[in-house]
């Protein structure tokens, strides 16, 4: 999911409190001023834990904040992670990258592969006390499946014929081909209760602000403040496993300095981002844990290009700004020679990540292309690229102008005011780029509005971001697809109808290894095309306090301390 989607998709992050104590009231929370954290006077690591009677509250910092409670149209990371914990899924995604059946507790599937039928356990309720069934899960796969205005989870329900719900508490889910991946299909398809919902109409169910955030998780909400927090409290008596604490509370910390100090004062228990910069300290503090390695949802960072043809621009919502000279190959191709990745990864990331090469990132596996061969960094021959192709600087400036003469090369750059890492990417990029004749002009965004100048009104030229993948490649696949040009899924506007017919096919392989083929091949197309620089793959950093709480998933194979696979399990340090 995007974004740090993120797409990934994959996803996503939150908020409050000033107390460094295991334990605190309700009011705490709420009082919290995330501008000012860096200045609160918290207690130490050497607070005694608090009374046995008190709440068991962990504190988790971050530097986001969900862009919305509502599933359907989500796009920040932080959002999705609040998903996981409220809502409950026909699958669970397993840190070891398997599935677990979550909402049901069986499956049967046709020898055609087009019938699979859920049946959903007995029990199982909402927050507010009505029943979960057959008739809740298959009202909000059909919701999903028939919402324009939802941007990414209509994507997962495409080769859905019907789905419904019969009397013996079983959805039944008809498909119109047999697909190799349901389970990812279904992970992120969020049931929502049909008492809530089924009231909502027409443009209402997109605006719908979903405050109350009524699901069947293992959490549920309890209070929100968007950009400063949110608090959940446990459900104890979960159908399948409750948490151990009692609530949970996600702070919004807008400067990275910050959050880091808040993790030394203790006024928050785990942070799930930091800057690289501080990793080097914080493995010096005797109550600090440092858990570093791939994220649970793979991620790619990437640097995007406006390269939207006139033809493609949406008619509706579609302004398509983006600098004339991004539509040429041979530009995007010298600004993917003139970028050093390894100074990037050696300055951002402080060495702790790998160069990137397609938007399918390397932790997926067999399904990743390691066999393209990545342009090589060469100022000489981005400079060569250029003049063949007639950009040249006619005034003498340092910046090149399109062929005719007009139009400097002169890009707009933004990023997400809330990430650690863009800010000096944005600023190594800027330098390279001058190297070859290229301007840039810099502007950090709030994810809100970065978001409507993206997709799909395309209002902008260069732009610094990411993507959380699922765990198969087919939502990120399905980015560059011309078909989403105008749903707000294509943040480039690339069109290639080749590769449009590869995506069609894979999507419905069910030879492996014919898949995987498929796959290289539409990676080594976008790749050939320069849809992307993809500066590196990250790996992720975390970090908790020892002195809090102990039970910490941390060998895993993936970093998600934020996942329920830890919330669900962690205890207080006693």
């Amino acid at each position: 999911m995007k974004k740090d989607l993120v797409y990934k998709l994959w996803l996503f992050l939150l908020l409050a409190g000033l107390l460094a104590a295991c334990g605190g009231s309700e009011t705490d929370s709420a009082d919290t001023d995330s501008s000012d954290s860096s200045d609160t006077t918290s207690e130490t690591a050497d607070t005694e834990p608090a009374d046995s009677s008190e709440p068991v509250v962990l504190r988790i910092g971050w530097a986001g904040s969900p862009d919305t409670l509502n599933p359907g149209t989500a796009v920040l990371s932080e959002a999705y992670t609040l998903f996981e914990l409220v809502y409950d899924s026909m699958y669970q995604l397993n840190l070891d990258g398997t599935y677990s059946l979550e909402l049901a507790d069986s499956v049967d599937v046709s020898e055609d592969g087009l019938v699979y039928t859920y049946h959903i356990r007995d029990g199982i309720t909402f927050h507010d006390g009505e029943p979960l069934t057959a008739e809740d899960v298959a009202f909000s796969y059909n919701l999903y499946a028939t919402q324009e205005d939802f941007p990414f989870l209509p994507v997962y329900t495409e080769f859905f014929d019907t789905v419904e719900a019969d009397d013996s508490n079983n959805v039944i889910i008809t498909l119109t081909d047999a697909i190799p991946n349901i389970e990812s299909q279904l992970i992120f398809l969020y049931v929502v209760p049909e008492h809530i919902w089924g009231s909502l109409e027409g443009a209402g169910i997109a605006e719908f602000e979903n405050e109350a955030m009524i699901g069947s998780g293992p959490f549920k909400m309890e209070e929100y403040a968007q950009n400063e927090f949110v608090r959940l409290a446990a459900v104890k008596d979960h159908y399948l496993k409750g948490p151990n604490i009692d609530e949970v509370v996600f702070q919004t910390f807008e400067n990275q300095d910050a959050l880091v100090q808040a993790l030394r004062t203790g006024q928050v228990d785990m942070i799930t981002e930091m800057p690289n910069t501080a990793v080097a300290s914080l493995r010096n503090d005797e109550n600090i844990e440092l858990v570093i390695g791939p994220p649970l949802a793979p991620s790619v960072t990437d640097i995007i290009f406006n390269q939207t043809a006139p033809e493609n621009c949406p008619p509706d919502d579609g302004l398509c700004t983006g600098h004339p000279a991004l539509q040429d190959r041979d530009v995007r191709l010298a600004l993917a020679h003139a970028t050093d990745k390894q100074q990037i990864i050696d300055v951002v990331l402080l060495g702790l990540g790998a160069p990137g090469l397609t938007l399918i990132p390397d932790s997926l596996g067999v399904f990743y292309n390691d066999s393209l061969n990545d342009y090589e960094y060469d100022v000489a021959l981005a400079n060569q690229i250029l003049d063949d192709a007639g950009y040249m600087d006619s005034d003498g400036d340092g910046i090149r102008e399109m062929p005719d003469g007009s139009n400097p090369l002169t890009l707009r750059m933004n990023w997400p005011s809330d990430s650690t890492n863009a800010p000096r990417m944005a600023e190594l990029l800027a330098g390279m780029w001058a190297e070859v004749g290229v301007g840039t002009e810099l502007q950090a965004l709030d994810p809100d509005a970065l978001t409507s100048i993206c997709c799909p009104t395309f209002d902008f030229d260069v732009i610094l971001w990411g993507w959380g993948s699922d765990p198969d490649p087919n939502f990120l696949l399905s980015v560059m697809l011309t078909d989403e040009i105008p749903t707000g899924n294509s943040e480039t506007g690339y069109s290639n109808p080749a590769y449009d017919e590869l995506y069609l096919e894979q999507a419905v392989e069910l030879d492996q290894q014919v898949r995987i083929d498929t796959i290289w091949e539409m990676q080594r197309m976008v790749f050939d095309d320069v849809v992307y620089i993809i500066p590196f793959y990250a790996q992720s950093v975390q970090a908790f306090r020892t002195d809090r709480f102990t039970g910490w998933q941390t060998d895993a194979g993936k970093v998600a301390l934020e996942d329920p696979s830890s919330l669900l399990v962690i205890e207080p340090v006693r």
